[in-house]
C-alpha cells in the first residue's frame, strides 16, 4: 500500500462525488467500499485517501470561478458607518495568507479623526489574480 501505488478509479471518484454530495461522511463511504468488494485487501486505497479527494477534488471551486464564489467581502454595520465618517482614505493590504485553507486576507483600512487604524472591512480570496480583484472592488 505504498502511496504510488495507491490509485482511486473513475468509478470511486464518481461514487465518492456522489456519496459527499448527499452528504455521507468519508469514513462511511470507504465503509461501503471495504464492505463491497470483501475487505481492505481488495481494495487498492486507504480512507485518507478518499478523504483527500474529497478535500483537494470535490470541496475545491475551479480556477475560473475563483473571484465569485471564493471572494468573500466581510464587513459590518459597525465598519460601514465607520466609512462614511473614515473613508477619505482606505489603505488595502493582501499580505495575510491563513495556512489551513490557503486563502488570502485582505484588509481596508482607514485613519480615524484620532489618526488610528480603523478596520473598515475584510476580504477572503482564494489568489491573488486580477480577476478575484476585479469582483472584489466592484
Amino acid at each position: 500500500m505504498l502511496k504510488q501505488h495507491r490509485e482511486l478509479s473513475m468509478s470511486i471518484r464518481r461514487t465518492i462525488e456522489n456519496n459527499e454530495e448527499a452528504g455521507i461522511r468519508p469514513s462511511k463511504t470507504y465503509q461501503s467500499f471495504v464492505a463491497a468488494t470483501g475487505g481492505h485487501r481488495e481494495l487498492n486505497f486507504i480512507e485518507k485517501d478518499v478523504k483527500n479527494y474529497i478535500t483537494r477534488e470535490v470541496r475545491n471551486v475551479s480556477e475560473q470561478e475563483d473571484a465569485k464564489e471564493f471572494g468573500k467581502y466581510l464587513a459590518d454595520a459597525r465598519s460601514r458607518a465607520a466609512f462614511e465618517y473614515f473613508g477619505d482614505v482606505i489603505s488595502f493590504d493582501t499580505t495575510y495568507n491563513t495556512n489551513r485553507y490557503n486563502l488570502v486576507c485582505g484588509s481596508f483600512v482607514g485613519v480615524n479623526h484620532h489618526g488610528q487604524s480603523t478596520l473598515l472591512g475584510c476580504s477572503l480570496m482564494k489568489n491573488e489574480e486580477i480577476e478575484s480583484f476585479k469582483w472584489l472592488f466592484q
